[in-house]
Formats: structure tokens, sequence, C-alpha cells
């Protein structure tokens, strides 16, 4: 039995109103049943109730054992004194505030409806199953589910902006640099991400400002502070890059003691990090104040034209520094611009907005929908149970969903869990 259940019997009256009694026999009538509360203190403020015909207002404290009371240490906190019922689901001991009076109790595994405990138990009995409500997802009203994965969308972006929060902190309020460590650890994707990152704490941003007049002077850079530059290559543009990149460590004293090793492996050519590298050199080559430029496009299809950048002339016949390929263009693909979209792009632009004080959620949902929902193991499986993820809001709602809901057994705080305890299935 879970406390979050009991919360959910209270606040939906999922159980018997007629003849309840205290543990000391004592007549209730719920006058109000008060307002939930999800912070500290007592689970519902302001309810009104007539016990043994005595009207009392005051807050209701929810267990799932009486003695929980003594548990989390309430008998001495002055927040509980003024608790005019506790509910529990199973009574053990009395309880008593902090003036030593006596708290009436009501225990409500007497009281609940049946179809509730019924939902209840099918939905957290258990079993192996990828996620509790497997057998019923499929039949929770679309209007429901649709509602909710916006939610759950906006969920995630809020909990992203935390994160572009303390990278602003650590990047003195500098915006810029703030999207600059945001798109080099996207541009190294999840095998290189952090290792990505690692490079752009490896030196301040304001030397890219200072270099990116010229591109292959910012590659020396990259290449150079992602420890890429260290082997014995007699080639010419290679040695170029060395030689600018000395310079490079003497003028501005760089070191990359601290940056994370770069990997190659399990990625396909296209990803490999020196034509991200080089790449990301191109975007910021062609792109002075590139954070004003992303804060002010609208349009998905001005957003592909910005980053349809390409590589320089070397790695337009090689992936790595020693090795010739066969000669093409390395364009940024639609597909990674809707990564960078999903995972840099509007969660910047949403995070700005909140720091602006501004409200532009509405853009936001009207962009991310034009972009297709990603492909991953997570998106495939709630997509075997209902056919519901063809834009990127939805994908990322699920991954959400996934991984702070039903991961952590949260049906009673999700509203597809919640209409599955109702019935409304």
């Amino acid at each position: 039995m879970q406390e979050d259940f009991l919360h959910y019997i209270w606040r939906y009256k999922k159980f018997e109103l007629s003849n309840l009694k205290t543990t000391d026999n004592e007549t209730i009538s719920i006058v109000s049943f008060g307002s939930y509360n999800q912070n500290s203190g007592p689970d519902f403020f302001n309810a009104q109730l007539k016990i043994a015909n005595q009207l009392w207002a005051g807050n209701v404290e929810v267990h799932v054992k009486s003695s929980d009371w003594f548990l989390h240490n309430h008998e001495v906190d002055s927040n509980y004194d003024n608790v005019i019922l506790h509910v529990v689901w199973e009574h053990d001991t009395n309880v008593f505030r902090k003036d030593n009076s006596s708290i009436p109790t009501l225990e409500l595994k007497n009281y609940v409806f049946k179809d509730a405990l019924n939902n209840y138990e099918k939905l957290f009995l258990k079993s192996e199953k990828w996620i509790n409500c497997e057998q019923d997802f499929s039949k929770v009203d679309d209007f429901i589910v649709n509602n909710w994965l916006e939610r759950l969308y906006f969920e995630r972006l809020e909990r992203k902006s935390e994160n572009i929060k303390q990278l602003l902190v650590d990047s003195k309020n500098d915006w810029e640099a703030v999207l600059f460590k945001m798109l080099f650890k996207n541009f190294g994707l999840k095998v290189n991400g952090e290792a990505f990152l690692s490079v752009t704490n490896s030196f301040d941003f304001s030397i890219v400002r200072k270099l990116q007049s010229n591109q292959t002077t910012l590659e020396a850079l990259f290449f150079g502070q992602s420890g890429l530059l260290e082997d014995d290559i007699q080639d010419a543009y290679y040695l170029k890059l060395v030689s600018e990149y000395e310079f490079l460590k003497q003028k501005f004293k760089l070191s990359n003691q601290n940056v994370l090793p770069i990997q190659f492996f399990r990625l396909r050519p296209p990803n490999f990090p020196t034509i991200r590298l080089s790449q990301l050199a191109s975007l910021y080559n062609k792109n002075q104040n590139l954070f004003s430029k992303i804060i002010d496009i609208k349009t998905i299809k001005d957003f592909y034209n910005l980053f349809s950048v390409e590589t320089s002339l070397f790695w337009e016949s090689h992936y790595t520094f020693n090795k010739v390929s066969k000669s093409s263009k390395k364009q940024i693909s639609k597909s990674f611009i809707d990564l960078l979209l999903i995972n840099t792009i509007i969660p910047i632009k949403f995070s700005y907005a909140l720091h602006l004080g501004k409200q532009i959620d509405d853009d936001i949902v009207k962009l991310v929908q034009e972009i297709a929902a990603e492909k991953n193991g997570i998106i495939e499986k709630f997509e075997s149970l209902k056919p519901i993820s063809s834009t990127a809001l939805q994908s990322q709602a699920l991954i959400q969903l996934k991984n702070e809901y039903c991961n952590k057994n949260k049906c009673l705080q999700c509203a597809i869990g919640s209409a599955i305890l109702k019935g409304n299935c």
C-alpha cells in the first residue's frame, strides 16, 4: 500500500462516506475534504469535519499506518498542531499532537470502494511488466493521453532549463557561451557528449569570439583542445593545424589536461568527432552572434537553413587525418539538425523566455510539432502499446513519462495512471 494511493482515495472520494466512524467509534461527517498540499506540512489544508456532532476546521494528515505519525516526528512538529483527523490504512497506535492531545483517526481500509482497490492492485501487481499499466495503456482515452503528454513535454523542458540556469551561472550570464557549450555537447552525441562538453570547459568562450573569422584557426582550437593533434602525421593540413594550435596554446595559455578522451568506436563515419568538430567550426565561422539569430528565428525552415553547413575542404575526402576516403560534401543532415532543435535550440529558447518572463509556449509547441518523433527503444515500446508518437513533442514526452513516472512507480501522479484507477478506460 502506498501513501499516494490514500491521498488519491481522499482527494477523489473513492470510499463510502456514510456511516464513517473514528477508531474510537465516533461518527464522522465530512463537510469539506480540504485542499491537497504537495509541499511540506499536513497533506490536506482547511478541511471541515463533524466528529461526534462537533464541527472542526483544520488539517488532515494521511499515512499508511498510524505509527508513521511518530516515525515522521509529527508529535514534536508545531506544523501538525492543527491536524483534526488522521486518515490511515491501518490503525496500529493512537497518536497525539505536540500538546499531548489525542487526534481522531479514520481507518480507511474498511470503507474504500472495491473497484478502486482492485484497479490499484491490478496496476501495482508485482509481475514482469515493462510499465505497470501496459495492459490498460491502449484503452486510455486519446484526449487524456495527448493533454498529459503536452504537459510532460513542458515538464521536461523545465527540467532542462534548470541545467541551463547552472550553465548560465558558470558562464557569467553569457548566453552565447551557454549556447556554445550546449551545441558542442550535442554535436558529440551520446558517445562523445561529455567529452565534447569537457572541451568547452577547457577554455573561455571569449577565445572563440576572437578567432571565429578564421575557420582553420577555429579548427586548430577545437581539434587541439580535443587531443586530436598529438600524432605524427605528415600532411600539410594536419601540420598547419598543429602549428596554429601551438601558437594558440602559447597566446591563450591553453591546457587540455582535464579533457575527456574522444571516442571513434561504434560511430558511423558521418558522426566521427573529426567531422562534427569541423562542422562546428564552420557554423561559428559563418555566424557571428549565433545566439541572437536563434532567438529571432521562428520557422523550422530558417533553422534548417542556418545549420546547413559543411566541413572544411580537407574533410570532404577524409573521415580521419590519416586515411583518404571517397570525396563527398559533408553537410549537417536534416535529422541531425532535428536533434539539435530538440536537445539544444528549443530548450535554450524556452529558458531564455523564462529568464525574461515571457510566454512562448505556443511558439514552442508549433515548432516542436514540425519535427518528426525520435526513434529509440522507449518510443518503439510505447508505440507497440498504443500508436501515438508522430512528433518530437510526443516522443520527448514519452521519454519523460518512462523515466520520471513509470520507472519510479509514480502512477498516482500520472494522468494515465489516474484514469486507469478511476476506470476511465
